[in-house]
């Protein structure tokens, strides 16, 4: 498969027409026809749906689309990587990260990285564990911070000197408000906001003393923040980590930690026998000198 015809097609799938596409591409509009037409052929599967007004992916199109968006990815950054004289540090760190207060550990080893190197920059993803892992394991990132995940055997991994402690975000204003800690019988009956990843829900469970489907789950998140917005509609509770969303002056909101308490650790895990770029490997460097106990 052709690097070349992954652009055409992702340019097409972008541009939803022939026409804007070959413009955007430089190309006469046979020509991409054509080479597009070649790549359904290679691959067997029907990728666009030719209407009148523009063109739309079919479902084997979408899977392309993604697959082709993380190929060129990683080509980028595998083409950046090599750019890098052998007498320069310098180049591009991509780090995934869930929500966490512990992420400012990993911005003051970077700020004191880029101060003594200015030329590295450093690039970040936001998503849940899953979808971190998920980069992590194709190669799109270098490093990943995850927050109570209990299998990372797979993984070389950091543990760093924080843990994060879940709770329950809600309205100043709530019935539970004025209660020091939150125990699982208090949530049996209220409307529920959890975390999508499939580890908190199973130690969310285990925490609640109760199946999900016999609560009262409304609603599920995989970044908090828009959650919080919930949460301040008086929708309902979500259960949480600590130190991501401001309760503090004007707020509606607040958090109340778990009773049995609920902690967490946190880890920075990169790939077995990953090889690593000269910015990334001294990264990983000021890393162990930072976090190893």
């Amino acid at each position: 498969m052709d690097i070349k015809v992954l652009r055409y097609f992702l340019a097409l799938a972008r541009a939803e027409s022939i026409t804007a596409a070959a413009e955007y591409l430089h190309l006469t509009q046979p020509t991409l026809s054509r080479q597009l037409a070649e790549l359904e052929q290679e691959l067997g599967n029907t990728l666009f749906i030719r209407g009148s007004r523009k063109i739309t992916l079919t479902d084997e199109g979408m899977r392309l689309r993604k697959r082709a968006e993380e190929i060129l990815e990683l080509v980028q950054k595998t083409e950046l990587e090599f750019q890098t004289s052998a007498e320069e540090i310098s180049g591009n760190i991509y780090i995934g990260c869930g929500e966490t207060h512990a992420m400012g550990l990993i911005a003051e080893v970077v700020k004191a990285l880029q101060h003594d190197y200015p030329q590295i920059h450093v690039h970040i993803y936001s998503g849940d564990a899953d979808e971190v892992t998920e980069r992590l394991d194709k190669g799109l990132l270098d490093f990943g911070l995850l927050i109570g995940v209990e299998n990372i055997s797979k993984y070389e991994s950091l543990l760093l000197p924080e843990k994060d402690t879940w709770g329950v975000l809600m309205r100043k204003d709530s019935p539970l408000a004025h209660q020091d800690v939150i125990r699982p019988s208090d949530l049996w009956n209220l409307p529920l906001i959890i975390s999508k990843q499939k580890e908190v829900d199973n130690r969310i469970t285990r925490w609640l003393k109760r199946d999900l489907d016999k609560l009262n789950v409304i609603g599920s998140y995989n970044l908090l923040y828009n959650a919080s917005l919930m949460v301040e509609k008086n929708m309902g509770y979500a259960l949480s980590i600590d130190k991501l969303i401001n309760t503090t002056g004007n707020s509606h909101l607040c958090f109340k930690p778990l009773e049995p308490q609920l902690m967490v650790d946190i880890h920075l895990v990169w790939k077995r026998y990953q090889i690593f770029s000269k910015a990334a490997e001294i990264c990983l460097q000021r890393m162990k000198q930072a976090f190893s106990q």
